[in-house]
């Protein structure tokens, strides 16, 4: 993962390159790791208007690194509160 202050390029499994939009970033002391939560610029919305957003781990404090997959529904759950909350507070 390569990023500025508001985006991130992703590479994927075969190489290819896509810029993102980061949403949010934010550390978990629980799970000892920080996240971001992401979504591809130029996304369709879909039927409803919504935008598929990403989320991924990874160290705190570094420049560069890997993206880390989601390990745990605990983990998953905590990010879903997180995105409620920024939601809650964009739509006001």
């Amino acid at each position: 993962m390569e990023h500025d202050e508001n985006h991130i390029m992703i590479i994927d499994e075969d190489g290819n390159e896509e810029l993102c939009e980061i949403l949010f970033t934010f550390e978990s002391e629980e799970f000892g790791k920080a996240y971001v939560l992401y979504y591809p610029i130029g996304a369709e919305e879909d039927d409803e208007g919504e935008i598929e957003i990403h989320a991924s781990s990874f160290l705190p404090g570094k420049e560069q690194g890997d993206l880390l997959p989601i390990e745990s529904e605990a983990e998953w759950d905590l990010i879903e509160e997180m995105l409620e909350t920024f939601l809650g507070e964009d739509e006001e």
